[in-house]
């Protein structure tokens, strides 16, 4: 109570705030968005990072499964070769 008549008559005539508390009104405001600024650009450093490393990772699995179905691929050819053998060699038994 006692700082309110000093209060008013730091106020101008014209119901505007002091300089000083503008001021000091501007700066929380500008350390306040400073802040927020600061964690944003702190979330996107660790969304790119994570973004990194997944893509890191998509693409050694993509690598893996490429080597595991060219493995898949050369078995079956080679399994159907010799399905083709002993069909072959049944065949020929059969005509004897």
């Amino acid at each position: 109570m006692h700082n309110l008549p000093r209060a008013r008559a730091a106020e101008r005539e014209d119901d505007q705030m002091p300089t000083e508390n503008l001021s000091e009104l501007l700066g929380r405001v500008s350390e306040n968005s400073a802040s927020q600024i600061d964690d944003l650009v702190g979330d996107f450093g660790r969304l790119k990072e994570r973004l990194r490393t997944d893509g890191e990772r998509i693409q050694r699995e993509i690598g893996e499964y490429n080597a595991l179905s060219e493995q898949v691929m050369q078995l079956t050819k080679s399994i159907s070769e010799s399905v083709e053998k002993v069909r072959a060699s049944v065949d020929h038994q059969e005509k004897e």
